[in-house]
């Protein structure tokens, strides 16, 4: 629509009927009609429009506690901005051969978990997770988190260990079922006639793939900022993985850590584990399969594959409140792709070293071997 068309639509329809119009549309959509002229662009500014869009995107802003939370940090349209965008980072350092950068297991200590005094403003207890996780455009698990779980107290474990975050071993009382949460056949599984049969066709994982959508929305209270670190769509995945009832599918994003980690960027990996149960007859080849939900977790890598610390994992997370985002799904898939080649150049070049090395010490054993062979004649 041009904006003289809109004009002329404006002058013949009440601001009743505009804002009726306006809380039908999506967010993408009641952006665009905010372009089409003056009336729709100050009706579009209205928070309750914006809160409908957010509530029909996210169901965990459907709580009370979510609402009074997206409203202290500048409201649902600033929310929808910050958080309907995914996370575009191409600023991934290339990997130069023979380069004098350090490998992981020999960058030392203080480099890598740096100074725990350097950002004494940074809590665990500021940062919340909500997340939100559909199947064919219906939602079926939410969850927000208040704080890093187990964070313990300052100087304790959780900033010297491994940083993960696991929702479904974090149970409390908005929990129902104990955490249990499934998949079936009535959700739209496919039936499939036998395990053995879903091995060759993998009729069941297309449409798992393609059918379930995750939104991980991490919030700094404290700063007033959100984001989506997660992908929407899936990245990756493994199926009949560790058994033949498993299947792993793999989210996530590439994050900024430019004086945080000595190879400027973390890897944020999202994981989502379901497994085929019984169908009410023990069977495991039953045709109408349900899924089991057992894991859904959040952990930051380096590029050599290393997790990152608690305290290390707070300050990239609080970088990535601030970074650059894209509503162009193909950018996003472009910087996974940047940080993908930088780390398989990575580990071709730590292979080639060790092979080098390898070979140095075949060669001064074998010289070792013949001069003390010659010494003995």
């Amino acid at each position: 629509m041009s904006i003289a068309q809109g004009e002329s639509v404006a002058a013949s329809l009440s601001s009743d009927l505009f804002y009726d119009i306006l809380r039908r549309l999506d967010g993408a959509t009641l952006a665009r009609a905010a372009c089409a002229c003056a009336d729709f662009r100050s009706i579009s500014k209205e928070e309750v429009l914006w809160e409908n869009v957010c509530r029909s995107l996210w169901p965990s802003t459907n709580r009370e506690d979510v609402r009074n939370l997206v409203t202290s940090i500048g409201g649902f349209r600033k929310f929808y901005a910050d958080c309907f965008p995914l996370i575009v980072n191409k600023d991934v350092p290339p990997v130069q051969l023979n380069a004098d950068i350090p490998y992981p297991e020999e960058w030392i200590e203080d480099d890598y978990y740096g100074d725990f005094y350097e950002s004494e403003s940074i809590s665990p207890s500021d940062y919340i997770c909500i997340v939100d996780v559909r199947y064919k455009d219906k939602p079926f698990y939410s969850k927000v988190v208040w704080g890093i779980p187990d964070s313990g107290s300052y100087n304790g474990w959780f900033y010297n260990c491994p940083f993960r975050i696991d929702l479904l071993s974090h149970l409390d009382g908005d929990d129902n079922g104990a955490g249990k949460v499934f998949l079936s056949v009535a959700d739209g599984l496919p039936h499939i006639t036998s395990i053995e049969r879903e091995r060759k066709d993998g009729k069941l994982w297309r449409e798992l793939n393609d059918g379930i959508k995750l939104s991980w929305i991490i919030v700094n209270r404290s700063l007033k900022q959100a984001v989506n670190i997660a992908s929407w769509s899936p990245l990756g995945g493994q199926r009949h993985w560790p058994t033949d009832m498993d299947f792993l599918l793999r989210f996530g994003s590439i994050l900024p850590a430019k004086n945080i980690l000595p190879c400027q960027v973390a890897e944020c990996i999202l994981v989502m584990k379901f497994r085929i149960t019984d169908a009410g007859n023990g069977a495991t080849s039953s045709p109408q399969p349900t899924l089991k939900l057992t894991e859904l977790s959040m952990q930051l890598e380096d590029m050599g594959g290393a997790h990152v610390n608690g305290w290390n994992s707070l300050l990239v997370l609080k970088e990535a409140l601030s970074c650059q985002r894209s509503k162009n799904y193909s950018k996003v898939m472009e910087s996974c792709h940047l940080y993908l080649k930088a780390q398989s150049e990575l580990k071709e070049e730590k292979m080639r070293n060790e092979s080098w090395l390898d070979r140095l010490c075949i060669i001064s054993g074998i010289a070792g071997f013949v001069a003390l062979c010659y010494c003995i004649m």
